[in-house]
Protein backbone atom coordinates (compact mmCIF):
# COMPACT_ATOMS: atom_id res chain seq x y z
CA UNK A 1 0.00 0.00 0.00
CA UNK A 2 2.78 1.95 0.12
CA UNK A 3 1.96 4.03 -3.25
CA UNK A 4 -1.12 4.55 -2.19
CA UNK A 5 -1.00 5.72 1.54
CA UNK A 6 -0.85 9.40 2.11
CA UNK A 7 1.95 10.74 4.16
CA UNK A 8 -0.99 12.56 6.23
CA UNK A 9 -4.78 12.99 5.84
CA UNK A 10 -7.11 15.86 6.61
CA UNK A 11 -10.55 16.83 6.16
CA UNK A 12 -9.57 20.00 4.12
CA UNK A 13 -6.48 21.57 3.10
CA UNK A 14 -7.20 24.61 5.22
CA UNK A 15 -7.26 22.17 8.23
CA UNK A 16 -3.02 21.65 7.52
CA UNK A 17 -1.53 24.13 10.18
CA UNK A 18 1.24 26.41 8.40
CA UNK A 19 3.22 25.99 11.42
CA UNK A 20 3.39 22.30 10.84
CA UNK A 21 4.42 22.98 7.07
CA UNK A 22 7.03 25.24 8.82
CA UNK A 23 8.39 22.45 11.32
CA UNK A 24 8.33 20.13 8.87
CA UNK A 25 10.88 22.46 6.94
CA UNK A 26 8.33 22.35 4.05
CA UNK A 27 9.82 25.90 1.69
CA UNK A 28 6.75 24.66 -1.49
CA UNK A 29 3.52 23.21 -1.05
CA UNK A 30 2.31 21.44 -4.02
CA UNK A 31 -1.37 21.79 -4.97
CA UNK A 32 -3.51 20.11 -6.86
CA UNK A 33 -5.90 22.23 -8.38
CA UNK A 34 -9.82 20.18 -9.18
CA UNK A 35 -11.62 19.47 -5.76
CA UNK A 36 -8.18 20.45 -3.42
CA UNK A 37 -8.41 24.35 -3.93
CA UNK A 38 -11.00 25.08 -6.17
CA UNK A 39 -14.37 23.13 -6.37
CA UNK A 40 -14.97 21.51 -9.17
CA UNK A 41 -18.62 22.73 -9.40
CA UNK A 42 -17.68 26.51 -9.10
CA UNK A 43 -14.46 27.12 -10.50
CA UNK A 44 -13.13 29.43 -7.93
CA UNK A 45 -11.31 29.22 -5.14
CA UNK A 46 -13.63 29.43 -1.19
CA UNK A 47 -12.13 32.56 0.75
CA UNK A 48 -10.97 30.21 3.32
CA UNK A 49 -8.23 28.89 0.76
CA UNK A 50 -7.70 32.06 -0.35
CA UNK A 51 -6.76 32.98 3.26
CA UNK A 52 -4.92 29.72 3.80
CA UNK A 53 -2.62 30.11 0.68
CA UNK A 54 -1.61 34.02 2.20
CA UNK A 55 -0.48 32.49 5.22
CA UNK A 56 1.04 30.00 3.93
CA UNK A 57 3.25 32.64 1.40
CA UNK A 58 3.41 34.95 4.64
CA UNK A 59 5.25 31.94 6.54
CA UNK A 60 7.68 32.02 3.08
CA UNK A 61 6.57 28.84 1.92
CA UNK A 62 6.25 29.03 -1.92
CA UNK A 63 3.09 27.45 -3.62
CA UNK A 64 2.83 25.41 -7.16
CA UNK A 65 -0.53 24.39 -8.88
CA UNK A 66 -0.16 20.73 -10.17
CA UNK A 67 -2.79 20.11 -12.19
CA UNK A 68 -4.05 17.39 -14.23
CA UNK A 69 -6.31 19.30 -16.24
CA UNK A 70 -6.08 19.87 -19.63
CA UNK A 71 -8.15 23.16 -19.77
CA UNK A 72 -4.84 25.69 -19.82
CA UNK A 73 -6.71 28.85 -19.61
CA UNK A 74 -8.63 27.77 -16.71
CA UNK A 75 -6.07 26.09 -14.93
CA UNK A 76 -3.48 29.24 -15.55
CA UNK A 77 -6.35 31.88 -14.61
CA UNK A 78 -7.09 30.02 -11.36
CA UNK A 79 -3.05 29.84 -10.26
CA UNK A 80 -3.04 33.40 -11.06
CA UNK A 81 -5.64 34.20 -9.20
CA UNK A 82 -3.95 31.90 -6.51
CA UNK A 83 -0.72 33.58 -6.44
CA UNK A 84 1.23 30.16 -7.78
CA UNK A 85 3.03 29.24 -10.24
CA UNK A 86 1.68 26.51 -12.27
CA UNK A 87 2.59 22.82 -14.51
CA UNK A 88 -0.63 21.68 -16.29
CA UNK A 89 -1.34 18.71 -18.20
CA UNK A 90 0.72 17.05 -15.21
CA UNK A 91 -0.77 13.13 -16.05
CA UNK A 92 -0.07 12.24 -12.81
CA UNK A 93 0.44 9.66 -11.40
CA UNK A 94 3.23 9.81 -13.38
CA UNK A 95 5.88 11.95 -11.44
CA UNK A 96 7.49 13.78 -14.07
CA UNK A 97 5.27 16.99 -13.57
CA UNK A 98 6.01 16.75 -9.74
CA UNK A 99 9.66 16.96 -10.55
CA UNK A 100 9.59 19.51 -13.17
CA UNK A 101 7.50 21.63 -10.12
CA UNK A 102 9.70 21.45 -7.76
CA UNK A 103 13.01 21.93 -10.34
CA UNK A 104 10.55 25.14 -11.14
CA UNK A 105 10.28 26.11 -7.76
CA UNK A 106 13.95 25.71 -6.75
CA UNK A 107 13.06 22.73 -4.23
CA UNK A 108 14.27 19.47 -3.55
CA UNK A 109 11.61 16.62 -2.55
CA UNK A 110 12.34 16.69 0.93
CA UNK A 111 11.05 20.77 0.96
CA UNK A 112 7.93 20.16 -0.10
CA UNK A 113 4.49 18.54 -0.04
CA UNK A 114 1.96 17.95 -2.49
CA UNK A 115 -1.84 18.33 -1.53
CA UNK A 116 -4.63 16.40 -3.28
CA UNK A 117 -7.57 14.94 -3.22
CA UNK A 118 -7.45 11.75 -4.78
CA UNK A 119 -5.01 8.83 -4.24
CA UNK A 120 -4.58 7.22 -7.62
CA UNK A 121 -3.26 10.67 -9.16
CA UNK A 122 -2.21 13.17 -6.36
CA UNK A 123 -0.71 10.70 -3.46
CA UNK A 124 0.77 7.96 -6.53
CA UNK A 125 2.60 11.46 -8.00
CA UNK A 126 3.61 12.80 -4.84
CA UNK A 127 4.82 9.46 -3.58
CA UNK A 128 6.70 8.28 -6.77
CA UNK A 129 8.16 11.54 -6.75
CA UNK A 130 9.33 11.36 -3.44
CA UNK A 131 7.39 14.27 -1.97
CA UNK A 132 5.43 14.06 1.10
CA UNK A 133 1.65 13.51 0.39
CA UNK A 134 -1.34 15.04 2.15
CA UNK A 135 -4.64 13.60 0.92
CA UNK A 136 -7.85 15.72 1.64
CA UNK A 137 -11.45 15.19 1.19
CA UNK A 138 -12.76 16.74 -2.57
CA UNK A 139 -14.18 20.14 -1.61
CA UNK A 140 -17.19 19.03 -4.29
CA UNK A 141 -19.01 15.94 -5.26
CA UNK A 142 -19.57 17.19 -8.76
CA UNK A 143 -16.47 14.95 -10.72
CA UNK A 144 -15.41 13.75 -13.78
CA UNK A 145 -17.28 10.38 -14.42
CA UNK A 146 -13.74 8.41 -14.20
CA UNK A 147 -13.22 10.20 -11.45
CA UNK A 148 -16.36 8.65 -9.39
CA UNK A 149 -14.73 5.12 -10.00
CA UNK A 150 -11.56 5.92 -8.78
CA UNK A 151 -13.21 7.28 -5.74
CA UNK A 152 -15.76 3.90 -5.00
CA UNK A 153 -11.89 2.01 -5.70
CA UNK A 154 -10.36 3.99 -3.38
CA UNK A 155 -13.09 3.52 -0.58
CA UNK A 156 -12.98 0.20 -1.74
CA UNK A 157 -9.69 -0.74 -0.66
CA UNK A 158 -9.27 1.29 2.46
CA UNK A 159 -7.35 4.41 0.78
CA UNK A 160 -9.63 6.62 2.37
Amino acid sequence: MGLITPTRRERAITDISVASLEAAGVRCVLLDRDNTVVPRDTGEAPAEVLAWLDAVRAAGISTCMVSNNFHSREVEASAAALGCEVVHHAMKPAPFAVRRALALMGVSAGEAVLVGDQVFTDVMAGNLAGVRTVLVEPQSTADLWYTHIFRVVERLIGAR
